[in-house]
C-alpha cells in the first residue's frame, strides 16, 4: 500500500538533495537541450527525490561537452541516493541521432555508468518528451519552437511522423534562430538602402556590436562600415547564436516596431504551417506547444494559439515528461494522470 507524502519543494532538491528516503524502485527522466541539461529522479508515485542540472549541449555538434554536462547533471541528481535503485530511465534530447556514432555513444555511456547507474537508459527525441510533458494523452500533435523548430505526430506516446526539424541551414522556420536571422537581414537591408535603423535594427546592432553607442547608430553614421562589421561579426560566430536576438524581436514587437510585428506574425504562420503538414481530419488529440518562442507569454505563441482550433496545451518542462515516460517504462499502471500532474507541478 502506498503512503501519501507531501510534494518536495523544488528548491530543496535543486542540488540533488534528497527530501525523504525513497522506498521502492526509482525512475529517472532527462531532458538534454541546447541551453540546459536537466535530470529528475522520482519514486513510483511521481514524487521527485533528486534533481540535477548543468549546461546544455547538442551531441551532434558538441558531443564531448554534451556528454560531460550530462554526466555532471546525473552526478548531482543521484547525490544521496543509491543509483542501483533506478530501475527505468528515459532521456530526451535534440540531436540524439548522433548516438548512432560509436564514439559519441561511448562518451554518453561513460557519463551514465560514471554516475553509478546500472539500468540501460532509453534515449528518445525532444518531440516525444515535449508531448508527454504537455499531456498524458497517448495521441496528438506536438510543435516545438525554441532555438530551432519542429513538429511531430504522436501515436501511443511515440513519434510516427515529423515535419520540420531540418536544422538552421535548411529550416527551423519560425524559431528563435529564424527570428534572429531575419532581424539581422532586415537591418542589413536598411543599411544597404542607407536609411535610418528603426528600434529593432538598433537593438540588433547593439546586441551584436556592443562597442557601438545608441547615439551613433541613431545618427546613421557610417552605413557601409556598420554593415560590414555586422556581416563580419555574425559570420564569425556559431550560427545558432542568432537565436539570442529573439528576445530583441519580442521586445521591439511589444514596443510597436513594424518590422518586429511583421516578423512575429510570419513566424507564427510558418510554425502553424509546419504543424499543419501532419494534421489529418481524423486527429482528435491535443496540440502541445513547447519552447520559449511558442510559450504562452510569447506573441508568437499567442498567435499560434489563435490559429489552431481545438485543444491546445503547453509543455512547460520537458524533463517531467521524460520522467513520466520512465514510470510507464517501469510499469504502465504507474503512468496515470495523477502521477503526470504531480511531476509537472513539482
Amino acid at each position: 500500500m502506498s503512503v501519501e507524502r507531501p510534494l518536495p519543494d523544488p528548491a530543496d532538491t535543486a542540488a540533488g538533495q534528497v527530501v525523504q528516503a525513497p522506498a521502492g524502485p526509482l525512475v529517472l527522466g532527462g531532458d538534454l537541450g541546447g541551453t540546459s541539461t536537466r535530470i529528475v529522479i522520482a519514486d513510483s508515485e511521481g514524487n521527485v527525490v533528486g534533481r540535477g542540472a548543468a549546461a546544455g549541449g547538442n551531441p551532434t555538434s558538441h558531443p564531448a561537452s554534451a556528454a560531460a554536462n550530462f554526466g555532471q547533471a546525473l552526478h548531482i541528481a543521484v547525490t544521496g541516493l543509491d543509483p542501483a535503485t533506478v530501475r527505468a530511465a528515459v532521456v530526451g534530447m535534440a540531436g540524439g541521432v548522433a548516438l548512432a556514432r560509436p564514439d559519441v555513444a561511448a562518451q554518453f555511456e561513460a557519463a551514465w555508468t560514471g554516475a553509478g547507474l546500472t539500468v540501460p537508459p532509453r534515449y528518445i527525441g525532444d518531440l516525444e518528451v515535449a508531448f508527454a510533458s504537455g499531456t498524458p494523452e497517448p495521441d496528438g500533435t506536438v510543435l516545438i519552437a525554441g532555438t530551432g523548430s519542429n513538429a511531430g505526430l504522436m501515436r501511443n506516446h511515440e513519434l510516427v511522423r515529423m515535419a520540420g526539424g531540418h536544422g538552421w541551414l535548411l529550416g527551423d522556420d519560425g524559431s528563435g534562430f529564424w527570428l534572429g536571422r531575419e532581424a539581422v537581414r532586415s537591418a542589413l537591408k536598411t543599411l544597404d538602402l542607407r536609411e535610418p535603423l528603426g528600434p529593432l535594427g538598433q537593438s540588433v546592432v547593439l546586441a551584436i556590436l556592443p562597442e557601438r553607442t545608441a547615439e551613433s547608430i541613431a545618427q546613421g553614421e557610417g552605413y557601409d562600415t556598420l554593415r560590414d562589421d555586422l556581416v563580419r561579426t555574425v559570420n564569425g560566430r556559431p550560427p545558432v547564436m542568432l537565436a539570442e536576438l529573439a528576445p530583441a524581436v519580442i521586445a521591439a514587437y511589444a514596443a510597436g516596431d513594424e518590422t518586429a510585428q511583421a516578423l512575429v506574425k510570419r513566424a507564427a504562420e510558418l510554425l502553424t504551417e509546419t504543424a499543419a503538414r501532419l494534421q489529418t481530419t481524423s486527429d482528435t488529440g491535443p496540440m502541445v506547444l513547447a519552447g520559449s518562442v511558442a510559450g504562452e507569454s510569447s506573441p508568437v505563441g499567442q498567435l499560434i494559439r489563435k490559429f489552431f482550433d481545438g485543444d491546445v496545451r503547453t509543455a512547460r518542462d520537458g524533463v517531467s515528461g521524460a520522467t513520466w515516460l520512465a514510470l510507464d517504462r517501469l510499469d504502465p499502471a504507474l503512468a496515470t494522470e495523477q502521477t503526470h500532474s504531480r511531476l509537472v507541478l513539482s
